[in-house]
């Protein structure tokens, strides 16, 4: 069953999208965090969905469009409005099904929900499993998501379109705070165990570096995937991800 439902407070609606065999009968959710530039309707989000549900009973996967994302109707993209949304998702969660949450988060959703359990100082989730997280996000906008014109403009005190499905507004005070709130230099000893990080080596976007030295810094576990690249474009790659995410939210691993 898949279907399509709003969270909404003053000032905020959120466009989700769940994947469940009951909307009536469900203890466990995991929250997917979609990447810089993705939408609800996440390709990778259905495969994951597809398997999590066959291994996991009575289980959900919730996607949400970050602001700016997708169907969101805002127009300029802040770290505040996505530590906002995801508080939403969560309250919502466990306001209507289940406090025990899990996370999936991909390239910028990875870094976002790190940032959260630093920001909050405390972890919401059960466990975490990120894919190829961009734990250099700053840097990995300035390098491999913004072109040159689109840095100079933003030098300049201009706003500017990046991204890939939908092209997202941002500008230098946006960058200039995903250069401040660096994950890298906060610890996540306290939240290792219920971390586990997968990372293609042949990653375009995010070097696979990043997620070596974070996790050897922070005692993570860490599965390089050989051959894959940002997206696991591979479908069988995908699923080799995917497997190893569910074995370590069912404790397997």
């Amino acid at each position: 069953m898949v279907r399509y439902f709003d969270i909404n407070n003053p000032g905020y609606s959120i466009k989700c999208k769940i994947f469940t065999e009951s909307m009536r009968d469900i203890n466990k959710v995991i929250v997917f965090m979609h990447g810089f530039g993705g939408h609800k309707d996440n390709k990778a989000c259905e495969h994951f969905a597809e398997a999590a549900l066959s291994k996991m009973k009575k289980a959900a996967v919730v996607i949400f469009d970050w602001p700016c994302h997708g169907t969101d109707v805002r127009k300029k993209l802040t770290l505040e409005d996505c530590d906002i949304y995801l508080t939403m998702v969560l309250d919502y969660i466990k306001d209507t099904w289940t406090d025990e949450i899990y996370a999936y988060g991909t390239s910028f959703g990875g870094y976002l929900a790190l940032k959260y359990i630093h920001d909050h100082e405390s972890n919401p989730f059960k466990r975490i499993a990120l894919r190829c997280p961009a734990i250099s996000i700053g840097e990995v906008m300035y390098s491999r998501i913004l072109s040159r014109e689109s840095a100079e403009a933003l030098e300049k005190g201009k706003d500017v379109e990046a991204g890939f499905d939908r092209k997202v507004l941002i500008n230098k005070a946006f960058l200039d705070e995903l250069m401040d709130k660096d994950i890298r230099k906060w610890s996540y000893l306290d939240f290792a165990d219920d971390i586990l990080i997968i990372h293609g080596n042949k990653d375009e976007i995010v070097s696979i570096d990043e997620s070596r030295n974070f996790c050897d810094n922070n005692v993570i576990e860490l599965i390089e995937v050989e051959d894959a690249d940002h997206r696991f474009q591979d479908l069988n790659k995908m699923k080799l991800a995917h497997s190893h995410m569910i074995d370590f939210y069912t404790g397997k691993i």
